[in-house]
């Protein structure tokens, strides 16, 4: 009788922590659908994510850090790009969050990833049926193919920016960062972003718009000037960095860097040019996005003409070191 009641408390016990085993997995399948199930089940690493819900609440859930990873590629990646490109991309994916887990964990704090990702849903939307396959499993091979890697510089997790396209050159770190931290960070020619597809934008805005948009960080103006409506002549670049993006702009008595001016008018880069426009301002741009570290077109470029993964990140990170990250599942129990 004894042995019977010892035995019924190791099932119980055995059901329980079987329960507690699979308790991720089950809350990741009831928030996010089947669709996980069939290709995660037999995942063992889970990370905490943070998603914003369409209704602007806010979830914390758990993912297979593989599924996230994947996501997060499908997300920052064109369907059509090369495995090179997706294998880089990975590292520099792979880099961010190491970093992040390994910061937490070193602060004894649960760490919440909050890098945004597709679901598969989203991705076969995103490639359309015929597609979704493939790309899926590219981006799969991307991240078991790449392993552990990270780039590090000196021993410790790089800064690793990256852009849709330049205006033909990356950025100088020290110049847009204003620190000699990042001295892999360093302007490279990548003369076929020129190509890219939406590399030339050109936007006209009413000036009291600009001057709206703007006003977060211009000066305060005297009280008779209050209601002054800028013109094209309070409007001047005063200076480019060493790649072709303006560095300082003025506008009325406020000098302000180009990036803010690019964030405040939501702008595709800061390498852009001024003109008045029939009493408006048109502004063009050449390239998307800010122009630090590694631009996707050209090393998608550099893929197709044969260069590995490895290549194209020391071309863009240069001085920088692939190395082992170590298993997630240390970074995260």
């Amino acid at each position: 009788m004894k042995q019977k009641y010892i035995g019924q408390r190791l099932k119980s016990f055995g059901a329980f922590f079987l329960i507690l085993l699979l308790l991720p997995y089950v809350v990741t399948v009831f928030t996010h659908g089947a669709e996980i199930s069939a290709v995660w089940a037999d995942n063992k690493s889970y990370v905490k994510v943070k998603e914003i819900l369409d209704n602007g609440e806010e979830r914390i859930i758990s993912l297979p850090w593989e599924q996230y990873m994947i996501g997060i590629l499908a997300k920052e990646l064109p369907a059509d790009c090369g495995e090179e490109l997706a294998k880089a991309q990975a590292v520099l994916v792979r880099t961010k969050l190491y970093q992040e887990l390994d910061g937490a964990k070193s602060r004894q704090e649960t760490c919440v990833l909050e890098e945004s990702y597709l679901s598969l849903s989203a991705m076969e939307k995103k490639t359309g049926k015929e597609n979704y396959e493939d790309y899926f499993e590219m981006l799969e091979r991307a991240v078991k193919e790449t392993g552990n890697q990270v780039l590090k510089y000196n021993g410790d997790y790089a800064f690793v920016p990256f852009h849709q396209s330049s205006c033909g050159s990356t950025r100088s770190g020290a110049e847009v960062l204003g620190s000699d931290s990042y001295p892999y960070l360093q302007v490279k020619e990548c003369p076929l972003d020129k190509e890219a597809d939406e590399e030339m934008q050109s936007t006209i805005f009413e000036y009291k718009e600009v001057q709206k948009k703007c006003q977060p960080f211009l000066k305060a103006v005297s009280e008779e000037d209050a209601d002054k409506i800028y013109q094209f002549s309070d409007f001047e670049i005063l200076a480019y960095d060493s790649a072709g993006y303006v560095s300082q702009l003025r506008i009325g008595a406020t000098v302000c860097t180009g990036d803010q001016f690019r964030d405040a008018l939501s702008l595709a880069s800061g390498a852009f040019t001024i003109k008045d426009a029939d009493g408006c301002l048109r502004v063009t741009t050449m390239g998307k996005g800010h122009g630090l570290g590694m631009s996707q077109w050209t090393a998608n470029k550099m893929a197709e003409s044969g260069e590995s993964y490895e290549a194209i990140l020391q071309y863009f990170f240069e001085g920088t070191n692939l190395e082992n990250g170590g298993e997630i599942f240390t970074k995260i129990e």
